[in-house]
């Protein structure tokens, strides 16, 4: 069971993370809204196409992540965080410091990838 102060230190840590995902993901719509016209050629401009298609990937990412952090900053407010969706049990305080929306306890994450591993995912 997390004490207030644990609670206290994990709703910073994901506030601040996600904080910094907004002003990141801001900062890349600007820069790919930027104007096309600058580009002097056809190379430069499918250069800088194909740099605003990785971004936009890397966003897509860094958006689920964003949703992940959501709902961790949502089960603390429900009091249920730190809690494994598989088990029931609680996920250590290491593992929530190292990854604090981990939903599922290192026993199950284990398990979890064992699996995709034999599916191939």
């Amino acid at each position: 069971m997390l004490t207030q102060a644990d609670k206290e230190y994990f709703r910073g840590l994901l506030s601040q993370r996600l904080d910094e995902l907004i002003v990141e993901a801001n900062d890349t719509v600007r820069s790919i809204a930027g104007p096309k016209e600058l580009c002097p050629d056809f190379l430069d401009l499918a250069y800088m196409e194909s740099e605003a298609d990785i971004s936009l990937r890397l966003k897509e990412r860094e958006s689920r992540l964003m949703k992940k952090i959501r709902s961790a900053i949502q089960k603390l407010d429900e009091g249920n965080f730190g809690v494994c969706e598989k088990c029931g049990r609680g996920i250590s305080e290491e593992r929530l410091k190292a990854r604090p929306m981990a939903v599922l306890c290192i026993k199950c994450k284990k398990m979890q990838e064992a699996k995709e591993k034999i599916r191939g995912l």
